[in-house]
């Protein structure tokens, strides 16, 4: 049994701090380089479980040294192995490129995980069939989240579906069978065709999802807060102010620490509120998960602030 089941990529992230981008043709020098552990799906399983969920994580590792450095990851983190296949070939690897403001430009190289199949998802049904919530994102064939859908359907098992990055060949017939729905404004923008540059027009997007037949819309948008957009609700969650130092895996954060905080028995906008401090919390920090802290770093931390 676990608490959550995370479905989904991992990655080997290679990351260079710039003081700009360079432009086409050119090379510029640039001040750091860091290594470290990313992957959407890897990010959120590893938020979760450091806030102290018990959490199973499938996903396909390379027979590599990096894919060798990722099961030691998840093995410190308290992440269960059973779900975590090995391919022939090279894990994972995203190129991350972080500018003086924090923001963040990203390639992903998928190796090992185009292994993990809707087939290789049979194999681990009873990772399914025992959790009380199932957490998918987009970095894997969308076939084998369809099939993550269809089996947690079977054994009566809530989705959390992430669509990132996003993918406008999504079946919406798919999206409105999950209990939640959880992309960022520009993912909101690609899947609706629809403007998503205000507020206003974020909320016409997200009820534009809604009047298709999605349950819970959860909409991510940085400072802004989140929103959460259902058939009878419409809640804007604000932001918690930070100075942002790196954003890279913020996202991933907000959808992991969520799924802890809601899976622990906290009705939505609880989790939400937590959700948004746990993600401001990490953009204080330099990395993807070593950004994320564990519930006693989260404590000691938001103490910090109030006696600031």
């Amino acid at each position: 049994m676990a608490d959550i089941t995370v479905i989904g990529s991992n990655m080997y992230e290679l990351t260079t701090f710039v003081d700009r981008m360079p432009v086409e043709g050119e090379t510029v020098e640039a001040p750091e380089f860091e290594m470290g552990f990313g992957g959407k799906g890897a990010n959120q399983a590893i938020a979760a479980a450091r806030l102290g969920s018990q959490v199973n994580f499938i996903t396909m590792v390379g027979r590599d040294e990096f894919g060798r450095q990722q099961l030691e990851n998840y093995r410190s983190n308290g992440i269960r192995a059973d779900g975590i296949g090995i391919a022939d070939g090279s894990s994972g690897v995203a190129p991350i490129f972080v500018d003086t403001s924090g923001d963040n430009r990203i390639l992903i190289v998928k190796g090992a995980n185009k292994q993990l199949t809707p087939a290789a998802l049979d194999d681990k049904k009873d990772l399914i069939e025992g959790s009380k919530l199932v957490v998918l994102q987009q970095e894997i064939a969308l076939e084998t989240n369809y099939h993550a859908i269809e089996l947690a359907e079977e054994y009566g098992v809530p989705v959390l579906l992430n669509p990132a990055p996003a993918n406008d060949d999504l079946n919406i017939d798919y999206v409105s069978r999950v209990a939640f729905f959880a992309p960022n404004e520009t993912e909101l923008a690609t899947l609706t065709g629809m403007p998503t540059g205000t507020l206003d027009e974020i909320k016409a997007a997200a009820r534009n999802l809604v009047r298709r037949g999605v349950g819970n819309l959860i909409v991510t948008m940085g400072g802004k807060g989140a929103l959460w957009v259902s058939a009878d609700q419409e809640l804007l969650v604000p932001a918690v102010t930070v100075e942002a130092v790196d954003t890279t895996g913020a996202g991933d954060a907000f959808i992991g620490s969520f799924a802890h905080y809601y899976t622990q028995g906290e009705d939505v906008p609880t989790a939400l509120s937590h959700a948004n401090r746990y993600a401001a919390i990490s953009v204080t920090r330099r990395g993807t998960q070593k950004a994320y802290p564990t519930a006693a770093e989260l404590n000691d931390l938001l103490l910090e602030r109030v006696q600031a």
